[in-house]
């Protein structure tokens, strides 16, 4: 059971909020959505633009096939009916970053509708966030402000960038709701494999509506939007601040406006951006240029059996089939490539301990590193031998974390470092016991404060014998043969 999230509701009993996410999921194709240019981050701007994806008049669009494969594998991945006939529309509004003065996207018909998104609460029971729809258009341009000048310029490499729009009821009621829902939406579309989930590259960004009303009141409060907000903490943080600010609003006698705000991370405060629009400002009307789209069965069902395991699936393997912590296992499922790491290190080895070598020594040297965890040496099948080496004692503890750097530094193998540097574990109990002797022989003062009751001094004895034998002596074997011996 985690622990219980501290919240602004806490100091408004009263109030309860009802929150709505709109994420922008970037899809992974090879190109644009509409136009052959590269899906990809150019490094100059506006050199990776097309008489499409820059609006041209008279230029035709003509749909990536592979948008709407990856639109119905986020269908399933979300519980959604994706449905076998949708429809393109265009969404009018001027912006500089739009050069057509409208987006295509999906209104009328959607390719899916009514999924839902199961999360984990703080007592351990499971919610299901409910989806309205999720919805293929394509991203506009970039506007970047000048800071030395009053001036501002347009690049449109990201327009025509294949987008999914994935908007949830307003079944939120709590800023670790918020959190949980975002971070299993990101897992499910990386584990899909349709989304690098790179939030700072704008890859998964989310628009938030938030509303606060009395508890007991049936109808919801005016939602207030906040825009692409770009990390988790940043949400958090935002939507803690705008529900402050409802109901310090409400508390007043005053009435809250429907209107699109900013965050301003660095002075933590949100910032009106504009009223809110309502849907018919934006004069939808279908896409003339696109078809429809139809999706048949032996579509469907391709996609069905190419669907991998997704996080909760892989939760639940990992708890109940690999033994983990419920802790443990949400540690991996959250990043795909180290759950990877543990499945792939777990057919070469079924210790206990597999899973604190994972999080202690090679999360902990990839972050000292400064490395990936492609890029470690320490493969799964190594690490699963050194984790093997010390549960067999061939090596001690020690040994091992000495060998794991080996390792890491080398790219050698672990029984190769362990013969090259003698480093095997001296498990031999007559050549152990000899040497404690020695040591107890060779200090008869400590011997003798021990047995008057300086307990502390027995520190000194193991300290002696790991000196003794370079450290590698077993040491449970050797903590009971001091024993043995000192209480003689």
């Amino acid at each position: 059971m985690a622990e219980r999230t501290t919240s602004v509701l806490d100091k408004y009993p009263d109030y309860e909020t009802t929150i709505g996410m709109e994420v922008h999921v970037q899809l992974t194709t090879k190109t644009k959505i509409f136009c052959s240019c590269p899906n990809s981050i150019a490094k100059d701007p506006n050199t990776n633009i097309c008489p499409i994806c820059a609006g041209y008049p008279g230029a035709m669009p003509m749909l990536n096939k592979k948008v709407v494969d990856f639109a119905i594998l986020a269908g399933l991945g979300t519980n959604s009916i994706v449905n076998q006939t949708s429809t393109f529309d265009r969404k009018h509004y001027f912006y500089p970053d739009l050069p057509k003065n409208f987006q295509i996207t999906q209104q009328a018909e959607p390719i899916c509708t009514d999924g839902y998104i199961p999360i984990k609460l703080e007592d351990g029971s499971t919610k299901k966030i409910r989806l309205i729809r999720i919805h293929i258009e394509e991203d506009a341009g970039k506007n970047i402000h000048s800071a030395y000048s009053n001036e501002s310029f347009v690049d449109l490499n990201r327009a025509g960038t294949p987008l999914l729009e994935i908007v949830s009821h307003p079944d939120i009621s709590s800023t670790y709701e918020l959190r949980a829902y975002l971070k299993t939406l990101r897992s499910i579309v990386q584990y899909l494999g349709i989304c690098t989930g790179n939030m700072e590259e704008g890859s998964f960004r989310a628009d938030t509506n938030i509303s606060v009303r009395k508890k007991g009141q049936t109808e919801l409060g005016t939602k207030c939007e906040l825009k692409n907000i770009n990390s988790f903490k940043f949400i958090t943080d935002a939507t803690e601040h705008e529900l402050e600010r409802q109901i310090e609003i409400l508390e007043a006698g005053g009435r809250v406006r429907s209107e699109t705000r900013l965050w301003d991370s660095k002075n933590k405060t949100t910032i009106m951006m504009r009223s809110k629009e309502e849907t018919a400002d934006y004069r939808f009307f279908q896409e003339p240029d696109l078809p429809i789209i139809f999706i048949d069965n032996t579509r469907l069902e391709k996609a069905r059996s190419s669907m991998p395991e997704l996080p909760l699936a892989k939760f639940e393997r990992f708890t109940k089939e690999c033994g983990l912590h419920d802790y443990e296992a949400d540690i991996l499922i959250e990043d795909i490539d180290l759950a990877n790491y543990f499945d792939q290190a777990h057919t070469h080895s079924k210790s206990s301990n597999l899973i604190n070598w994972i999080l202690r020594d090679v999360m902990g040297y990839i972050k000292e590193q400064k490395i990936t965890l492609a890029e470690c040496k320490v493969t799964p099948a190594r690490l699963a031998q050194i984790v093997d080496l010390v549960d067999e004692g061939v090596i001690n503890n020690p040994t091992g974390k000495e060998v794991f750097v080996f390792v890491a530094q080398t790219n050698q193998d672990p029984m190769a470092i362990i013969e090259e540097k003698c480093l095997k574990q001296i498990g031999s109990v007559d050549e152990l016991e000899a040497m404690v002797k020695e040591i107890i022989a060779a200090n008869p003062k400590q011997t003798e404060e021990y047995r008057s009751g300086k307990d502390k001094l027995f520190g000194f004895f193991v300290g002696q014998m790991m000196q003794k034998t370079k450290g590698k002596g077993n040491p449970q074997l050797i903590n009971d043969l001091i024993k043995k011996h000192l209480n003689q």
